[in-house]
């Protein structure tokens, strides 16, 4: 049997005892143990620890069931939650105190004077203030009293509706225990940290507490768990409990109260031109930072329903630089922290939107179960890491200094333009996304998962996704990722807990035959599973679909050559593709493509063949440079497996891409239309996903997680930025964002028959990402495609347009932007496009 390699010097575990007592004590399990005393926690060999004791059922043991709620109600050590490492919290009256101090802030009540000035100056120029009695001053000087008097009680309801209402000890005990019942029935494995990146978060937060400064922890975002796992690890150890910034549309009956009551800030999807509840939002985060008082908000603003990073998102980020940058807060400490699991309640959801579903309004059911009964599911466990915490001050100290090249300045509010903002702030998203990549813990189930998605063939049998995940989990090890501990178990057990996490209707199992074989049900939801691992590979991937131009011709290996200009130039225009769908390492292009090229190389994956300097070169000073890459011989010999995983991580991606971009063949204008075309951006989009399960069901396409919504969005995001689609706001309310292709991307239309040529810039677009496509039996004959592809785009291309006119006669709906609108979007369209050809010399845009 395998048994991976075990660390010689395992990590500490960490001891948390009774009320803040907290310190190391050598690794002594080889196994996870269950500890009958409710005060232990789990240990594991290298480190790690599993947060939270069993918690007894009354039907099988009601003494120790009884007991544990005697220690919860009684508040027994640290269920007491007495001394914790932070500013005071859940006292009465702390909501209170808070509201206070928000409606005190001057920053807010200068907005609500000059609100109300701006409102006076209105109702002066419009004749609603003249009146014969009363002199124009006094008029004036009153109505602005009232209105400001309106603006405070509007801005104390808005208040009242948002802070967290941290009053009472008994009942964050409670919802300490409550929480704690249902996550130890769900995820029956429990939360497992790093003993020591909690010892270092730790000893962050007593400094912390010292300087009065807030530790801001940005989580990434898979699930409602996320919020509460983060909870559940403070109040354990002890942490002041952050403030945690949540979308009001949780805040329903009986969910909403009990979060807000627990810590949750809530806020509008949308903020809009309301400028009112932007600086109240401001005035509390504020408040929340001057006083030292912990916080949290998801860096990629919703669930990502992929299973992979979103983009970051850079409202809260933006309030929180802002803070610093007024010098109303001195200083905060930045916590980037990864949560994964073994499996995620809400898959099934996800799921469903992503194949175009509607969004279900937030209800308990759902919110609790997830869809499912949490009080029978197993779902695995939980891995919280925290990356090294850093000051944010330091960060915007040194980000200016290489921006404005002035080492030894510190800069004031006045230094920054709104340009060197927003680099600011880009700046830090990305670093915090690839910060919690750093730490991210690659699950069983994920390794599983991945394994299954990438290889040949129908099935794979148990000896070969045994060892398929060894090598996997190596693979990880190797480029610095992490690997949930195996515990000393064999390999077989752990993948066989793993698939019992995944269950059948993920990973199916054919009886009868002489092995185990198992085999993906549900590709498009194990996709999820594999997402969690692509990032550690994205630069191979990327070469080796790059390399496929030559690799699937075929034929000899001379044949299979790639010159490395051409090898590089398709991953430029793949890296070009794909820059908001990835987290790239920052070190450019080239570096980049060389570290995978010699990572690719070290697993005997490709073969390179370096140039060789003249006897006329002086040769002490001219480095050999890659020349030619090919496959090794090895690689071939064993039927391309390792070189097909890389592939077939990114094969998916390419696939959407390729999907969105001859979609967008739909924006063409019909035959007899006369003007521009202006379409739905939404209605474009359901097309697509409507003519990508065609082509898939017909054989053109080869992976139906390619219709997915999320990443066709973000492909139509690079479509807009290069300048290829024009994007603008419908005049008309019941529309959102209104689409046409911009004028030099429009395909020819034959004169005679009126149907597309398969030529032009975004056919010419369409085919480049083609080319690193997988190649199918329905894709090699080139004529076939573009005549096949075309006639199904013409024919949803036609269904859309007909759509969209009905709707615009008979509901009296125009997509239409105004002139003024559209000509602001035609515009920055060009501008984009010229600012593209001059960064990167021609038709692309940032680089890996």
């Amino acid at each position: 049997m395998s048994r991976p390699k075990v660390p010689s010097q395992a990590a500490p575990d960490l001891s948390i005892g009774l009320g803040d007592n907290v310190g190391l004590h050598p690794a002594g399990y080889n196994e996870p143990t269950i500890s009958t005393n409710p005060t232990q926690m789990r240990h594991s060999q290298d480190g790690e620890r599993e947060l939270i004791e069993t918690m007894s059922r009354f039907r099988t043991s009601p003494i120790d069931f009884l007991r544990e709620v005697s220690l919860h109600v009684s508040g027994t050590g640290w269920r007491g939650y007495d001394r914790i490492v932070g500013q005071p919290i859940f006292y009465p009256g702390f909501s209170e105190e808070m509201k206070a101090k928000v409606v005190a802030n001057p920053m807010l009540q200068a907005k609500i004077k000059e609100l109300a000035l701006r409102r006076i100056d209105v109702e002066e120029r419009e004749g609603l203030l003249y009146t014969k009695d009363v002199s124009m001053d006094v008029k004036k000087e009153r109505r602005r009293r009232d209105l400001e008097g309106s603006l405070l009680e509007v801005s104390e309801s808005i208040i009242d509706d948002m802070i967290c209402k941290m009053d009472s000890k008994r009942f964050i005990r409670g919802a300490y225990y409550f929480i704690t019942q249902l996550l130890t029935r769900a995820y029956h494995q429990g939360i497992h940290v790093s003993s020591e990146e909690v010892l270092r978060l730790h000893a962050v937060a007593e400094q912390a507490e010292r300087k009065k400064q807030s530790i801001i922890f940005l989580p990434s975002h898979r699930s409602h768990v996320d919020y509460v796992s983060m909870q559940i690890i403070c109040y354990r150890l002890g942490l002041g409990l952050p403030t945690v910034v949540a979308g009001d549309n949780l805040n329903f009956p009986i969910v909403g109260p009990f979060l807000q009551h627990a810590g949750a800030m809530w806020i509008r999807r949308s903020f809009g031109d309301d400028q009112l509840y932007s600086t109240l939002v401001q005035a509390y985060i504020d408040t929340l930072l001057k006083g030292g008082y912990n916080f949290e908000c998801f860096i990629e603003g919703g669930r990502s329903r992929t299973g992979k990073l979103l983009p970051p998102k850079f409202g809260i980020l933006g309030f929180l630089l802002e803070s610093l940058f007024s010098g109303r807060v001195e200083d905060a400490i930045i916590c980037p922290v990864s949560t994964q699991y073994d499996k995620v309640i809400e898959v099934d959801s996800y799921i469903s939107e992503l194949l175009g579903q509607p969004k279900k309004k937030e209800n308990l059911a759902d919110f609790v179960s997830g869809g499912s009964s949490i009080l029978s599911l197993k779902l695995g466990r939980v891995d919280v890491r925290f990356h090294e915490p850093f000051s944010l001050r330091e960060f915007i100290n040194d980000q200016f200094a290489k921006q404005e090249r002035i080492p030894s300045q510190i800069p004031t509010t006045e230094d920054w333009t709104k340009d060197s903002k927003l680099r600011l702030l880009r700046s830090l998203g990305y670093k915090v996304l690839s910060d919690i990549n750093d730490v991210s813990v690659v699950m069983p189930t994920a390794l599983i998962g991945t394994v299954i998605l990438t290889l040949r063939g129908r099935g794979v049998g148990r000896s070969e996704l045994v060892r398929r995940v060894d090598w996997l989990r190596e693979r990880v090890i190797s480029r610095g990722g992490r690997v949930a501990h195996f515990a000393g178990l064999p390999t077989e057990t752990v993948v066989q807990r793993g698939l019992e996490v995944l269950g059948p209707k993920l990973v199916g199992t054919v009886q009868g035959l002489p092995e185990e074989t198992y085999f993906a049900v549900d590709r498009f939801q194990l996709s999820f599973y594999r997402n969690m691992t692509i990032h550690l590979f994205i630069l191979e991937a990327l070469l080796s679909a790059a390399l496929y131009l030559k690799v699937k011709v075929g034929g000899s290996p001379e044949s299979q050559r790639m010159s490395y200009p051409q090898l590089r130039d398709q991953v430029f225009f793949l890296s070009q593709l794909f820059r908001g769908e990835f987290i790239f390492p920052p070190e450019g292009l080239t570096v980049n493509l060389e570290k995978a090229l010699h990572s690719l190389q070290a697993d005997n994956v490709v073969t390179l063949t370096m140039s060789t300097p003249s006897s006329s070169d002086d040769t002490t000073h001219t480095q050999p440079k890659v020349e030619f890459v090919e496959l090794s011989s090895t690689e071939r010999d064993s039927g391309r497996e390792n070189y097909d995983f890389y592939c077939f991580l990114i094969w998916p991606f390419i696939e959407a891409s390729w999907l969105g971009a001859i979609s967008l063949l739909m924006l063409t204008p019909p035959f007899h239309h006369t003007g521009d075309l202006w379409l739905d951006m939404k209605s474009l989009q359901d097309s697509a996903q409507l003519l990508g399960k065609t082509l898939y069901h017909q054989g053109d396409l080869s992976y139906f997680e390619a219709v997915n919504k999320e990443t066709l969005k973000n492909a139509y995001t690079r479509f807009e930025e290069e300048g290829i689609i024009v994007v603008s706001k419908s005049r008309d309310k019941r529309v959102d964002d209104t689409v046409k292709l911009a004028s030099d991307w429009l395909p020819q239309r034959d004169t005679y028959t009126g149907a597309l040529i398969p030529g032009g810039k975004l056919w010419s677009f369409a085919e480049t990402i083609s080319s690193s496509r997988r190649e199918g039996k329905n894709r090699r004959d080139g004529a076939t495609v573009a005549t096949r592809v075309l006639k199904l785009v013409e024919m949803v291309g036609r269904e859309l347009y007909d759509d969209m006119k009905g709707k615009m006669e008979k509901e009296r709906i125009d997509v239409r932007p105004s002139e003024e609108s559209a000509g602001r979007a035609i515009e920055t369209a060009k501008r984009r496009r010229r600012k593209i050809v001059q960064t990167t010399g021609a038709g692309g845009g940032s680089k890996l």
